[in-house]
């Protein structure tokens, strides 16, 4: 699994993206450190390295789904990459990411507002 591991002072994070099992603990022992993911900073810094990533994802790895938002971000060529949540990649990424259970018929026809 590729997801975040915390660091830094209290209430102040800094969090490596690393791959490690998913049973181990969050600052458990890593695989590999493949990137680190800075919110404190505006826009949030973010220092991935796209071609691990994609090597661990074709190996079966899998994002978190916090990982899925920053690696869809829209990086500039500093590095760096907004996390605002109203952004409408930030809302796309989630759309695509969440997939919704299905719905009985039963359900929509009772109800048409959840349709």
């Amino acid at each position: 699994m590729i997801r975040l591991a915390r660091f830094g002072a209290p209430k102040k994070p800094y969090y490596r993206i690393v791959v490690i099992e998913k049973d181990r603990a969050r600052n458990g022992r890593s695989i590999e450190v493949v990137g680190t993911y800075n919110p404190r900073t505006n826009p949030a810094t973010v220092d991935l390295k796209q071609e691990r990533i994609a090597y661990w994802r074709s190996k079966g790895a899998q994002l978190s789904l916090r990982m899925a938002k920053i690696v869809a971000m829209p990086a500039s060529g500093t590095g760096a990459a907004s996390t605002s949540a109203s952004s409408p990649s930030a809302e796309a990424t989630a759309a695509e990411i969440a997939v919704p259970a299905a719905v009985p018929a039963a359900v929509l026809a009772a109800d048409p507002a959840v349709a």
